[in-house]
């Protein structure tokens, strides 16, 4: 271990460990070269200074908490927990670095990256829908279960996954700070009333006279103009039942609309972007000897 990581950090790295179900085992040292990131976990975007202020903490005070890693070929590990760690890790010059060894299969290391990074609050909000995504997809995960697994509510997750229904390029700007979290959801309704393109003016309007979430908010009525709310009808009580079971078995938000009195209606299921759409054509229409 390196000398610049004080004297403390054994006891430091040991009392950290039992706070964390992911860091319970035995640590060992390995070199900061040998371990490499999961390209498949929820993270993307990573801020420069906020990395340098993590870096400049790690090299005068040390780890907090070791990495959580799972062997990989060569002598390699993987990172299941802590790709920013090891991001300012290298910006500090560490050579060697503290971590828990498990033994885990692909499916397995993934959700156990996802969940962590899920549970944290630093997660951009992009990041965070990608994630629940990912869960539900890979994982044929409900938003019942993801909730559970990461616990938060349901409807906190389906909230955060209805900002998939933006536009790439808009995404985009929310992954490097160019949005908040906030002006992502004050653009949502104009996907149901605009065009993808004039949806990502809108938002680059918005990026390039920096308004504010208000201002935002003010100007997607202004393109959406003055409308009548319309007057909520009551639900059938078994199609609001029906919606609710086929949400959980799609893991999405399910509309079904039935005018009374007539024997004919529609069923409207969300998708987030397309290939969240294939995924659910998958599920809708299975291949042949299926």
């Amino acid at each position: 271990m390196k000398k610049g990581l004080g004297k403390g950090l054994d006891a430091l790295l040991f009392d950290n460990a039992t706070d964390d179900v992911l860091t319970e085992g035995p640590i060992r040292t390995v070199s900061l070269q040998s371990v490499e990131p999961n390209r498949k976990q929820p993270r993307k975007y990573f801020d420069k200074e906020a990395l340098q202020v993590l870096a400049d903490s790690i090299a005068v005070n040390g780890l907090l908490q070791p990495w959580v890693v799972r062997a990989a070929e060569g002598g390699r590990y993987q990172i299941i927990s802590g790709e920013r760690r090891w991001r300012a890790c290298r910006m500090a010059g560490l050579q060697e670095i503290p971590v828990v060894v498990r033994e885990e299969d692909d499916r397995a290391a993934l959700e156990l990256g996802l969940i962590e990074n899920l549970q944290r609050e630093d997660l951009n909000v992009v990041e965070e829908a990608e994630g629940y995504r990912e869960l539900m997809t890979v994982y044929s995960m409900t938003q019942e279960q993801v909730a559970a697994k990461v616990g938060k509510s349901r409807p906190a997750v389906a909230n955060a996954l209805r900002i998939l229904a933006l536009p790439e390029s808009v995404l985009t700007l929310v992954l490097n700070g160019s949005l908040s979290s906030g002006h992502a959801r004050a653009l949502l309704p104009l996907c149901d009333a605009l065009s993808a393109d004039e949806v990502c003016r809108v938002a680059k309007e918005v990026a390039d006279k920096n308004l504010s979430v208000r201002e935002t908010e003010a100007l997607v009525r202004s393109r959406l103009g003055k409308k009548t709310p319309r007057p909520v009808k009551k639900k059938d009580v078994y199609l609001s039942e029906l919606e609710h079971a086929m949400t959980r078995s799609f893991g999405r938000k399910v509309k079904i609309s039935a005018p009374k009195g007539k024997a004919k209606g529609k069923v409207e299921l969300e998708f987030y972007n397309t290939d969240d759409l294939n995924d659910l054509i998958a599920r809708l229409i299975p291949e042949e000897g299926e």
